[in-house]
């Protein structure tokens, strides 16, 4: 039963077309997904996601629960780059520990809709407040960055912080998917069967397209990847 688990897994048609984007990088092929049409996809994967998690919690009850993991998220996203970046600064500096804190503490709306996906494929469910809580945790980790490279940088010019932040909470993917989310929590739900094709029917066809960029994205940086990956595990970054 477990072999024919792991079979379905490797035999999807989403995960062999990310495959195949690796595949066409390995044989020196032409295949490429034109930028825009990637970023009007990514912008399509976030928009469903987003608008069906609304529908979720639309009917799901507000109650202390959701609310406890809203700001579980939102803390965690906040704590995780003061962590991170005083474990990379002596190495890397520190403009390059900030930019990397703020990335581990920030979830990747990209990520999210990999593994929502992936959640989709196998049948398993997840409650609708999720994709606020990825919404959510977007933004703090971005301005836990920029306050620690304020504190630690002696270049001081890096703009005001209340920009910053307001910059943090209305980048493309955050407003989208945060925008889609509040869209899908107030519509009608006689009115919303009426976009139900768009953002249900068509949604594993784009993914597969998604996941064919992404391999091509990841066939590509694999030989950068390798070598960092050898050093790392000779403990080359150890202090």
């Amino acid at each position: 039963m477990d072999f024919q688990i792991l079979l379905n897994n490797l035999t999807n048609p989403s995960l062999l077309f990310f495959v195949l984007g690796i595949l066409a990088v390995k044989f020196k092929s032409d295949l490429e997904i034109p930028a825009t049409s990637a970023k009007f996809i990514a912008m399509y994967l976030m928009l469903s996601i987003g608008f069906k998690g609304g529908q979720e919690l639309s009917h799901s009850v507000f109650n202390g629960e959701i609310i406890l993991v809203l700001l579980f998220g939102v803390i965690l996203s906040a704590a995780t780059p003061f962590y991170t970046f005083f474990l990379v600064k002596r190495k890397l500096g520190v403009p390059n520990a900030a930019a990397i804190a703020a990335s581990y503490g920030s979830i990747s709306a990209v990520t999210f809709v990999a593994a929502a996906s992936f959640l989709e494929i196998q049948g398993a469910t997840f409650r609708g407040h999720m994709v606020a809580v990825m919404a959510l945790m977007e933004a703090p980790a971005i301005v836990s960055g920029v306050i620690l490279l304020r504190r630690y940088s002696t270049n001081k010019s890096h703009g005001g912080l209340r920009k910053i932040i307001f910059h943090a909470f209305t980048n493309s993917s955050v407003l989208l998917i945060l925008g889609s989310l509040l869209i899908g929590l107030i519509a009608d739900e006689k009115q919303a069967e009426g976009i139900k094709p768009f953002v249900t029917d068509i949604f594993k066809g784009f993914l597969a397209v998604f996941l064919l960029d992404m391999g091509i994205s990841s066939g590509k940086k694999l030989k950068a990847f390798l070598p960092f990956l050898f050093l790392y595990s000779m403990g080359s970054w150890l202090p």
